[in-house]
């Protein structure tokens, strides 16, 4: 005997319900079966819907029932010939009337109880079998309808009644004993008690009704056809990259089940795992993908878990007391108070101190849980003994389910290790002692994350997807988006990194693309999107919530360097070639560092001093291998070096500094270069990263620029160093005059630090700095006499935005 269930969606009209012929017609060439159906899509909630209505007194209700109605005559009229359809349609107006009797009977008495509604809710089952059952008929597929209320017996306990396996097996034994059909059909959902009353099995009980039938005939195999190809490693409606489970053992499919994978209903395997009977996992639409088995033993799947499930609604329920401590009896009082209202528990735990215990809960039984608790620990709580129960919401329970977790270490650390990166606050933990799952809980708002990124931690060994939000598009910002649509299909295939550009904004515009902005078309898209609001910019990306975020700033703006403790703070990492942060006063500084190791996560801000050079990371790995940094003599301005460089006295210093600028080496006002504002700026950066607090202030900058020319426009600016060239050209010749060249120099010694013009001799290390180069000198306890240099091109869009997605795929390797 095979045994077959199709749920709502199979069977939601005429059109599905053939191919659901279909497969049937082929199984029962091969053996007898027997098939589970559900109501048609959607009627289960249309009659639960008529029945609330009714008992509200809104006579909306009428209409609904309508709609039902017309929905099951427009399936008989569809499936079966005309000369079939009369005795069919008269006995679905039948029970259609009787459905309307009973809506009509709560309207008068405006009370909807449990047993009137699985009374109600139960015709939606009746009805479709019945109605498929006489379209096999019509077809020549002879089969038996069967009342699963005459086969399965059950307590009292409307809409969630508790089966007596006993009384049930016999009677489904003796009925298909004497029975010579080859093919059955039966409502799923249905039942009755011993009074014959009907009952239910719970939203999702016809997969159980299939489970009791092939438990109770020891069916070769049962199967559950939905429209899903068999159970997969995370709901793929999270999860994009989602894969079928091929076979997963009952256990497994026990657990993820339970923790919220809506493929099978529960209490589905428990029957048939004590049988060893398989079950299937099959899509109606697609009757040919291989789906899912579940049976007892199965093979590895290459991970240490089989799936990851979720559950939403979830409520926190903790209560906490001094008195609690060392006395026996509190969570049996819990436990007994939460089970005499019905309540059913989650997940449970407790601290080692027995100061308090937790139980998750459906959010819709909170306040029911709490006026039974506070009631059960009345004189505790009045006493100041035991606190009220605390109960908090809007929370969701994440597990990873797999036998194979008992055997590899480490599972838990790589769970939380992954979620914490993403700045995921759990706020319970359990893992039974079977160590089949672990489950945590946290927020709803962070559950598609989460899902995303332990999915990501154990199954997609192929790549890490990391996704970008960058602002500036500038000269800079154009390069770093060239360059990452060139780099894209390389950092896939050699580090498994999927790059994908989410947002992206300039001071005009901002556009956002939950699946990624074409880099191909990026400025055409920008051109399209909403006015850009930095504020709303940081809210998009907290909404977002994706795994892996990157915040890219690649801007000279104050206002968008004051956002990073924001990001930080949501575990966003942040990439700056912009100097503004850090420099800006110490303790800010202090702040954004504590913020990325605190929030795990990452802060990389490699160009604001030699553009793509190793400057600041020098610094770090000499520090971290016991290093201590005593002096650093540098060039740190590849526009003053590619100026000083380039003024010879044929052209005027004004003319040379326009081609640095127009050569895009300048900051976009050159007067931050001139001045030495910016060179203070990177020596202020690479003291800090040595240990020193430094502010701007301490920073001696002895100018070569009259403070005339600082006044005005960039216009202004460049109009009066062409009056000023006198003073430039003394300074070349002075230089000259000693065999010199000018140099704009960076120190830090002994804590202290000082920017200004120099004259270089031939002999220093300094005065073979051509074009845009810049150069540090590191003096150390390892670098005594002879220092540890750093050179090369310190200036440039080209090279700065490669420093710039250095950092960002450094950001993404964590």
């Amino acid at each position: 005997m095979f045994v077959l269930k199709f749920g709502g969606t199979s069977v939601a009209h005429a059109e599905n319900i053939k191919k659901v012929t279909a497969i049937v017609r082929e199984k029962v060439a091969t053996g007898k079966a027997l098939v589970v159906v559900s109501a048609l899509s959607g009627v289960t909630d249309a009659l639960l819907r008529c029945g609330t209505l009714a008992a509200q007194g809104n006579v909306a209700y009428k209409q609904d029932l309508q709609e039902v109605t017309q929905r099951h005559l427009d399936a008989v009229q569809n499936l079966l010939p005309l000369t079939h359809q009369s005795a069919l349609l008269s006995r679905v107006m039948q029970q259609c009337h009787e459905v309307e009797d009973l809506c009509n009977g709560i309207f008068l008495l405006g009370e909807f109880s449990d047993r009137t509604r699985d009374k109600l809710l139960a015709y939606g089952e009746l009805l479709s079998s019945q109605i498929i059952s006489a379209y096999w008929a019509s077809e020549g597929l002879e089969n038996q309808w069967i009342d699963s209320r005459q086969m399965i017996v059950t307590d009292s306990r409307f809409t969630n009644a508790t089966v007596d396996v006993a009384a049930t097996e016999e009677k489904i034994k003796d009925h298909f004993a004497a029975a010579n059909a080859q093919l059955f059909i039966a409502p799923g959902f249905v039942a009755a008690n011993e009074q014959g009353v009907t009952t239910t099995l719970g939203r999702g009980g016809s997969d159980y009704t299939a489970a009791i039938y092939g438990a109770a005939l020891n069916a070769t195999e049962v199967e559950i056809w939905t429209d899903v190809s068999g159970m997969m490693t995370a709901d793929p409606r999270l999860v994009t990259n989602a894969r079928p489970i091929v076979q997963i053992s009952y256990h497994e499919a026990m657990e993820l089940s339970h923790f919220g994978a809506k493929v099978i209903y529960p209490p589905t395997v428990s029957p048939l795992m004590h049988k060893g009977i398989p079950v299937w996992v099959k899509n109606t639409f697609a009757p040919a993908d291989y789906g899912t088995v579940i049976k007892a033993e199965v093979a590895g799947n290459g991970n240490t878990i089989r799936g990851i499930s979720s559950i939403n609604n979830i409520a926190l329920l903790s209560l906490e007391g001094s008195s609690m401590v060392g006395i026996p009896g509190f969570s049996k009082r819990l436990f007994e108070a939460l089970a005499n209202s019905n309540i059913n528990v989650i997940l449970i735990t407790q601290a080692s101190s027995e100061h308090s215990i937790c139980v998750g809960v459906n959010e819709n039984a909170a306040e029911r849980a709490k006026l039974a608790v506070d009631k059960a620990f009345d004189p505790e709580i009045e006493a100041g003994k035991v606190n009220p129960l605390s109960v908090e919401t809007g929370l969701s329970i994440i597990a990873v389910v797999g036998d194979n977790m008992k055997s590899h270490a480490g599972t838990s650390g790589k769970m939380f290790a992954a979620i914490g990166r993403n700045g995921i606050n759990v706020r319970a933990i359990a893992q039974g002692s079977s160590e089949r799952n672990i489950s945590a809980v946290i927020a709803s708002a962070d559950v598609k994350k989460a899902v995303n990124v332990l999915h990501e931690a154990f199954f997609e060994t192929t790549y890490k997807q990391v996704n970008l939000f960058v602002i500036g598009t500038g000269n800079v910002g154009g390069k770093l988006l060239a360059q990452m649509q060139q780099q894209v299909q390389y950092l896939q295939q050699h580090l498994h990194l999927q790059i994908r550009l989410i947002g992206l904004a300039n001071s005009r515009k901002m556009l956002f693309a939950d699946n990624g902005i074409d880099l191909n078309n990026w400025k055409a898209q920008l051109d399209g999107g909403e006015p850009m609001e930095l504020q709303q910019f940081v809210q998009k990306i907290e909404e977002k919530n994706l795994r892996n975020s990157v915040f890219v700033d690649v801007t000279a703006n104050a206002q968008v360097a004051s956002i990073y403790d924001q990001l930080l703070e949501r575990s966003i990492s942040v990439v700056a070639c912009n100097k503004i942060a850090c420099s800006s006063p110490y303790v800010h500084y202090r702040k954004l560092k504590d913020l990325s190791r605190e929030y795990n996560a990452a802060f990389h801000f490699e160009t604001n001093v030699g553009a793509s050079l190793p400057i600041i990371g020098t610094i770090n790995d000499l520090l971290r291998s016991g290093d201590a940094v005593q002096k650093m003599q540098a060039v740190l301005s590849g526009t003053l070096n590619f100026v000083f460089n380039n003024y010879d006295g044929t052209r005027s210093f004004a003319q040379v500094v326009r081609q640095a600028q127009e050569e895009g080496y300048t900051e976009p006002d050159p007067r931050l270069d001139l001045s030495g504002t910016d060179v203070a700026r990177k020596i202020l950066i690479l003291a800090r990263e040595a240990g020193e607090q430094l502010e701007m202030e301490d920073i001696t900058n002895q100018p070569f620029m009259p403070e005339s020319c600082m006044q005005g426009s960039v216009e202004d600016f460049y109009a009066e160093m062409e009056r000023q060239e006198p003073h430039f050209r003394s300074l070349l010749d002075t230089a000259n005059a000693e065999g010199k060249k000018l140099k704009f120099v960076a120190q830090y010694h002994n804590g202290k630090a000082a920017v200004g013009l120099q004259h270089i001799d031939p002999a220093h290390d300094f005065f073979h700095l051509y074009g845009k180069d810049n150069i540090v000198l590191f003096y150390t306890n390892r670098y005594t006499e002879q220092p540890m240099v750093v050179k090369g091109a310190g200036a440039g869009a080209e090279v700065t935005a490669s420093g710039v997605f250095a950092d960002v795929i450094r950001a993404a390797r964590i």
